[in-house]
């Protein structure tokens, strides 16, 4: 059975290529869930118009993101936390304690864009991931320093 899919999916195809599966599976899971429309001209015609909009709003979105990384590229945050004497923080410093600065500051990101692997513990200055599109990450400057006691 030949489908065309309409979306991506993982070990079989990218969104609008044309896939040969089995039956069971065309009929039985692909066609229900939506994921995949039979072979048919109209078909083709429609899946090459829905890629040709889909081309053009992610290029739309990359160059969107392109100059907001511009921005962000240039921008640190500093945050201020009680720490003990070797440098390491009685808490930590988090995608969403980045997130919510970011967003103080007019940047409105989601945490999860922020690509922290692990919850900042110590005093220090670390260069924090951000990834805007699938093709545009950049990074920002985060300061951690010890609180002072007034």
């Amino acid at each position: 059975m030949e489908l065309i899919l309409r979306e991506d999916i993982q070990n079989l195809g990218r969104r609008g290529d044309i896939v040969k599966v089995k039956s069971g599976y065309g009929r039985n899971y692909l066609l229900p869930s939506k994921l995949a429309v039979p072979l048919t001209e109209g078909n083709k015609k429609a899946v090459e118009q829905q890629r040709v909009a889909t081309l053009k709003r992610d290029s739309l979105e990359k160059s969107q993101a392109e100059q907001l990384g511009a921005i962000l590229g240039k921008v640190s945050l500093s945050f201020a936390r009680k720490a003990g004497e070797s440098g390491l923080l009685f808490g930590s410093v988090t995608s969403i304690d980045l997130a919510e600065a970011l967003a103080k500051n007019g940047y409105d990101i989601d945490r999860r864009k922020i690509l922290l692997e692990d919850p900042i513990k110590q005093l220090s200055e670390v260069q924090v991931p951000v990834r805007l599109h699938r093709d545009v990450t950049v990074s920002f400057t985060v300061q951690v320093v010890a609180e002072t006691e007034s």
